[in-house]
């Protein structure tokens, strides 16, 4: 969190996280430039290029699509969630110098603006099989440069949450240009089965993973319906500085236990909507499992000099029993914690 817009600021969690990336970036590009001379000696350079940082960057969009899925389903992954947006910038680079030497190298020769002559080059748009799949590859890295250039927090406070959040969101649709650029494209000139496969793997890794983390949210989103008040749950329930998160009239909640206390907040964070309940409660502030902005459980707000809002929720306590009243307050409005 920060008061003012500043550029990068870097921790030294953030240091390590770019640090290994960093390292396996160069260790692939090694690693897969000396295997590929060894095996194909007669390989040029710009082929090289080309292959070496187009497949990282594939690798490397698996990777960032399998993180939130992964993070649901598993806290462990949660400090790989952190900082995703570096591993997507880096990303979009690695796929920005396959793209723009795929340009040079295919189609800067002629008499043609070489940004026109991918669209034109081939005109055969009405085939499936000769579809001229670099459109397919600019459209996606459109879209990833996109995604980059408004990943900093500047274009999340001034887009807001939900526009911010539908932007990114169509690196799925990204993802599907991309899947269909390699398939009409690289894949229609290999004879080896490894690079199908290795595609096929990543394809069904990320559709998998995402409807298991889907179903996982359906189930939670079924779990209560309208009334006057709703018994969200047992005491026990609910472990000690941590939450249970239940849907209520649509909206999932956050009901905190704290020292000998309870507190419900809306559950979706106020910077990029992650999800509050899933956190812990640290130095006496709601902490969000993603970036680590914090709230105070008793009035949803962030701790002076920060000014970001959770809504919050009346709780009685009867029999062990928790209800809530579905009628949320405004964002900030103190209410006093239910005493256990």
């Amino acid at each position: 969190m920060s008061v003012s817009y500043t550029s990068i600021l870097w921790n030294k969690q953030k240091k390590i996280y770019d640090r290994g990336i960093v390292i396996f970036i160069v260790s692939f590009l090694v690693l897969f430039s000396g295997t590929s001379i060894i095996l194909y000696p007669e390989v040029t350079f710009e082929t090289l290029l080309i292959r070496s940082f187009g497949l990282l960057a594939l690798l490397i969009l698996h990777v960032v699509l399998v993180i939130g899925p992964l993070s649901r389903l598993n806290k462990r992954f949660l400090i790989v969630l952190y900082n995703r947006r570096h591993l997507g910038v880096s990303m979009f680079l690695i796929a920005l110098v396959h793209g723009v030497f795929s340009m040079i190298n295919f189609h800067s020769l002629g008499n043609m603006n070489p940004i026109r002559s991918v669209f034109l080059s081939n005109l055969e748009y009405d085939s499936f099989i000769n579809f001229p799949f670099q459109v397919l590859g600019f459209f996606a890295l459109f879209v990833f440069a996109l995604m980059a250039t408004t990943s900093h927090d500047f274009w999340l406070k001034n887009l807001g949450t939900k526009v911010w959040k539908a932007l990114h969101m169509t690196v799925y649709l990204a993802y599907a240009l991309i899947i269909l650029h390699v398939s009409l494209g690289a894949l229609q000139n290999e004879t080896s089965p490894i690079i199908f496969g290795m595609m096929l793997i990543g394809l069904v890794t990320v559709c998998t993973l995402h409807i298991i983390s889907g179903l996982k949210e359906w189930k939670l989103d079924q779990t209560h319906e309208q009334n006057d008040w709703i018994a969200a749950c047992r005491v026990d329930e609910v472990v000690e500085n941590k939450a249970k998160i239940v849907t209520i009239s649509g909206e999932r909640v956050a009901i905190y236990k704290y020292e000998g206390k309870l507190s419900a907040v809306n559950n979706v964070c106020r910077h990029q909507g992650g999800p509050i309940g899933e956190g812990k409660i640290i130095d006496g502030c709601i902490t969000c499992p993603w970036h680590g902005y914090q709230y105070l459980p008793g009035n949803g707000q962030s701790p002076p000099p920060f000014t970001e809002k959770l809504e919050t929720y009346y709780l009685k306590l009867e029999d062990g029993k928790i209800w809530v009243n579905p009628k949320p307050n405004l964002p900030g409005t103190p209410v006093e914690p239910e005493i256990i």
